[in-house]
């Protein structure tokens, strides 16, 4: 969906994507403070956003609250759920959003890109900037770990060029109405989940399904950290050489491989963007138990038939080693400025009212939850049990995925770990040509890092 709230006076791009800024340009300011009301001289900001699970209504309210502090600036808002097909175009023709509101981790990896070729603006100033209307800095509001992951600082070198957005604890949701029902328990245990599997198994309901196969990011990424700690997970993050064919590895490797065994059948057939809402549904059929994802998976199947007795749980992953604990990946999404960004001054001031209180009490009506202190209590009662997984250190919050490189063509993590998946699970590819697979793309990108 597109929503704008500009003059209809504006010149358009043909695609109708975003209109061209008629106010002033002012790139690479190195200024520290945001500027009070009054700063916009009519100037135009370009805000591009990915409308997800949390909807697009709430990005209007933003832009209008932003305008608000910001007398004489007016928002130009484009919200999309294939933002990345919206803004593309006129992007290669030189006319870029001043913000990009896009997570990595996507399919067009539209996020990826532009930071492969340095395309990014630096924001760590940005952090040292004071929140408008508070007189708080940005980093001070921000949730302790947040800023020291390659989720923020994608070439690893201490510099911020992501800003932290809607984080969300990503494990296995299940019905638990259907366990309490059988008198099955929630598995801490992989030998557990096994035991489980089979249980269900004779029952005609299979252990596990998920969405598509990039659903394997957060639920590997957990797999990782409990298999090997945070030095491994660390080091399969920056490639290092071998780390695919190590031992801790091998082992997540053979656990997704037997997990195919406890998949349902039509899963891989529905596994891609058009049909994995089927998947999910799985579980609300009681035909499947567990489901990785993230907070916003009940939203988005708020409407959808369920099951008697349905009632959503959450649990992290199971420990792949036998001493280590659960562990969950907090995914958070991330907002940028294009190096290429006309009005780079009022962007970073964007950026900054992101971590305002006005902004993220609008962000958390709709379910979206920015990573301030408190947020997660100001939720409902369902929506803490998802933010509240990591109390009483009963799991391991994972954070940061792979570091940037140099592109590499015909190249990717992302293809060769998460898309592979649906080969693994069908049958195509053997687990030991999987992690082969892995290891060489790990080769190539480490030799592209800087």
């Amino acid at each position: 969906m597109k929503r704008k709230l500009v003059s209809i006076l504006l010149c358009v791009t043909m695609i109708g994507t975003l209109a061209v800024g008629c106010g002033s340009k002012d790139k690479g300011s190195d200024s520290g403070d945001a500027k009070d009301s009054g700063s916009g001289d009519g100037q135009v900001l370009k805000v591009a956003a990915f409308e997800g699970g949390y909807g697009a209504e709430m990005w209007d309210e933003v832009a209008k609250a932003f305008e608000e502090t910001h007398e004489g600036v007016t928002v130009e808002l484009t919200v999309d759920k294939k933002i990345e097909d919206v803004i593309s175009p006129s992007m290669k023709a030189g006319d870029y959003p001043d913000v990009v509101h896009c997570a990595t981790g996507r399919e067009a990896a539209l996020t990826e890109t532009l930071t492969k070729e340095k395309g990014l603006l630096e924001l760590t100033d940005v952090l040292d900037m004071t929140v408008p209307g508070e007189d708080v800095t940005v980093k001070d509001k921000i949730l302790p770990g947040f800023l020291d992951t390659l989720g923020t600082m994608p070439y690893a070198d201490g510099v911020t060029y992501y800003a932290p957005m809607f984080y969300s604890p990503c494990g296995l949701f299940y019905n638990a109405g259907l366990l309490k029902e059988k008198g099955w328990e929630v598995p801490t245990t992989w030998d557990e989940m096994w035991e489980l599997g089979d249980k269900a198994k004779a029952e005609g309901i299979s252990l596990f399904t998920y969405p598509t196969p990039g659903y394997f990011d957060a639920f590997t990424y957990a797999l990782l950290e409990s298999s090997g700690g945070a030095d491994f997970y660390n080091e399969a993050m920056t490639y290092k050489d071998g780390i695919w064919e190590s031992s801790e590895a091998t082992a997540v490797f053979e656990l997704v491989g037997k997990l195919a065994d406890y998949t349902e059948p039509t899963t891989v057939a529905n596994a891609n963007d058009d049909n994995f809402t089927k998947n999910q549904q799985l579980i609300l059929d009681n035909k499947a138990i567990f489901c990785p994802n993230g907070t916003w998976l009940p939203g988005e199947m708020a409407d959808a038939p369920k099951a008697d007795g349905f009632e959503w749980g959450f649990t992290a992953v199971p420990a792949v080693a036998k001493d280590a604990k659960p562990s969950s990946f907090t995914f958070f999404e991330q907002m940028w400025i294009p190096a290429e960004a006309e009005n780079q001054d009022l962007a970073k001031e964007f950026v900054a009212f992101m971590y305002s209180d006005k902004a993220a009490d609008i962000f958390a009506k709709s379910g979206a939850v920015q990573p301030i202190d408190g947020m997660a209590d100001k939720l409902d009662a369902d929506s803490q049990l998802y933010y509240h997984i990591y109390d009483n250190d009963a799991a391991v919050a994972v954070m940061g995925g792979f570091a940037a490189t140099e592109p590499v063509e015909g190249v990717s993590m992302a293809d060769s770990l998460f898309k592979a998946v649906n080969s693994v699970m069908s049958g195509d590819k053997t687990v030991k040509d999987w992690q082969a697979d892995v290891e060489a793309t790990s080769d190539k990108l480490r030799d592209a890092m800087d």
